[in-house]
């Protein structure tokens, strides 16, 4: 950890974000677990699996 993110933490702790703010935040992380969920339990289709394409010359 550097400095930087020290210091980033600090003012955080001393103006903390919003409530809806800090909501949204905890939303988009809901989010990215269910999917990352839904990913590890079905998997991930096939129709979204891009083909490779063959460069020719």
């Amino acid at each position: 950890m550097n400095l930087r993110w020290l210091l980033m933490a600090k003012r955080w702790a001393q103006n903390p974000p919003s409530m809806g703010k800090m909501k949204f935040v905890v939303a988009i992380v809901l989010l990215c677990i269910a999917l990352y969920a839904i990913e590890r339990i079905w998997g991930w289709p096939d129709w979204l699996t891009p083909d490779r394409v063959q460069r020719r010359f």
